[in-house]
């Protein structure tokens, strides 16, 4: 029995728009910490990548070379996006969603 669809479109867009804001929040936070700026807070920063940014984080985290010597995040950010692909697996192994 699947999720009904328009729920399996809502999650879809939910986490493609998350990743978008998680990759925009590392840019600023990086433009700020160049200019010497207000800063975002670490919570915040690793927030976003546990409410299903993760995949957004690491990409901030590689185009903006933000973050990179923290093993908060160097550890924690791929630990989450492993959590997440294996939620999104028993979801889908437990005939929950689908990808198409």
């Amino acid at each position: 029995m699947n999720l009904p669809i328009q729920l399996q479109a809502g999650l879809y867009l939910y986490l493609i728009c998350i990743n978008i804001i998680t990759i925009a929040v590392y840019g600023i936070d990086k433009r700020n910490a160049v200019y010497g700026k207000w800063r975002i807070r670490v919570s915040t920063l690793l927030g976003l990548a546990a409410a299903g940014g993760s995949v957004g984080a690491l990409l901030g985290m590689h185009l903006f070379h933000h973050k990179t010597r923290k093993k908060k995040f160097t550890i924690g950010v791929p630990l989450m996006l492993a959590a997440q692909i294996l939620l999104l697996f028993f979801l889908a192994k437990a005939g929950l969603l689908f990808f198409a």
